[in-house]
């Protein structure tokens, strides 16, 4: 099983390292792991979602919150708009 994850760190090592190189690439992926951290705080606190629908649109919401936020929104200011018929459409 080590041998196994020496072997694949020696034949990725150019994707593994990248962020030593490319300053624009993190050196983790905890914004996808915090992407899903409030889906799972959410079902930890009521339960679950009453309903599929539910659970869906608040998936969508907070998916366009957290796009709004990456791309330097204000979030309330794009949900307002949203609301408002004057949705924001990143680029």
């Amino acid at each position: 099983m080590a041998q196994n994850l020496l072997r694949r760190l020696e034949t990725h090592r150019p994707e593994i390292l990248a962020f030593l190189e490319d300053l624009t690439i993190p050196f983790d992926n905890n914004a996808a792991e915090r992407a899903l951290r409030m889906m799972k705080v959410k079902q930890k606190v009521s339960g679950a979602f009453r309903t599929a629908a539910g659970g869906k649109t608040f998936a969508t919401i907070r998916s366009y919150v957290m796009t709004a936020i990456q791309q330097g929104q204000a979030p309330l200011t794009t949900l307002w708009s949203v609301l408002a018929g004057e949705a924001w459409i990143p680029s």
